[in-house]
């Protein structure tokens, strides 16, 4: 297989390959270091001996990201706070299905849900729920037998809710939610963003212990407000807004004085009902750093 011919075939599943990663390993910075190392691993491969290169390439991806995740879990210890993906810029394809369902599997929400399982189940779910892989593929790639790979998968379908964790709320709801957010803040008018948030929703945020943020997630409506009235509205007040596709939703990015200084992405979950029952604030620096890299799919 000719240099420029592989490299070719690398770079067209590179998409396929950073989206898995960053599923499995909620970081983006992490995800592309697993893909550049596949693609060494790739080059240095005998693949005249390939037979799928797809095959091959999303397996060495998995395998990399599994030793990848043991790392990050033993990080992960002694992390300050609350822990959030890291947040990503997503695509909107609003007329596709196919691909909404895909994005739906990007939500900040999804991915917490995808960290009670282990990280086999966590592999074996996305690989044969999300990317459409079958069993017998999903077992080689995870160095196993099949009837083993369908009880990953199914024990992982049981322990995540799949329904309501990927439900796909209406844009125009997610955008008169952001309008309601932000007049808040800006304005003080709580009461239109009151009527959008269910009565449990919780507030989580991330500042990693670099920045300063609530440590606990807030619980409870009354809360959540009271702090947003008498904390948000004194903090954020003059941070420049920018409405952005933020983990397959409608999002915000805060920035200060240049496009680069970006201090907070906020994302959000939504029940059955449509009503917020989480909001998602990153301020960790490290983890903003990405925000502007080229979507995830």
């Amino acid at each position: 297989m000719g240099g420029a011919n592989s490299t070719k075939i690398f770079e067209e599943a590179r998409p396929r390959l950073l989206g898995l990663a960053y599923r499995i390993l909620g970081s983006r910075a992490d995800a592309e270091d697993a893909v550049q190392d596949t693609f060494m691993k790739w080059q240095d491969a005998d693949q005249s001996a390939i037979e799928s290169p797809a095959a091959w390439l999303t397996t060495a991806c998995t395998r990399r990201c599994l030793d990848l995740l043991k790392a990050a879990h033993r990080k992960r210890v002694d992390y300050v706070g609350a822990w959030l993906p890291e947040p990503i810029h997503t695509a909107s394809d609003d007329n596709a299905e196919e691909k909404l369902a895909l994005t739906s599997s990007l939500t900040t929400a999804f991915l917490l849900m995808l960290e009670r399982l282990t990280p086999k189940e966590r592999a074996a779910y996305l690989l044969h729920e999300i990317f459409g892989q079958p069993y017998e593929e999903v077992a080689e790639t995870l160095d196993m037998q099949e009837a083993a790979a369908r009880k990953l998968v199914s024990r992982a379908k049981t322990n995540i809710g799949v329904e309501k964790s990927r439900h796909q709320t209406p844009r125009e709801r997610q955008d008169e939610l952001l309008s309601a957010f932000h007049a808040a803040i800006h304005g003080g008018n709580i009461s239109g963003l009151s009527s959008l948030l269910s009565a449990d929703v919780r507030l989580t945020a991330d500042g990693g212990g670099k920045v300063a943020t609530v440590l606990g997630v807030l619980s409870g409506k009354e809360t959540v407000l009271g702090f947003i009235a008498d904390r948000l509205t004194e903090y954020w007040a003059h941070y420049v807004w920018d409405v952005a596709e933020i983990n397959g939703g409608r999002g915000i990015v805060l920035r200060g004085e240049t496009e680069n200084d970006i201090a907070a992405s906020v994302s959000f979950g939504y029940d059955g009902d449509g009503n917020v029952n989480d909001i998602f604030i990153v301020r960790n620096p490290d983890k903003l750093t990405h925000l502007g890299d080229a979507a995830v799919h």
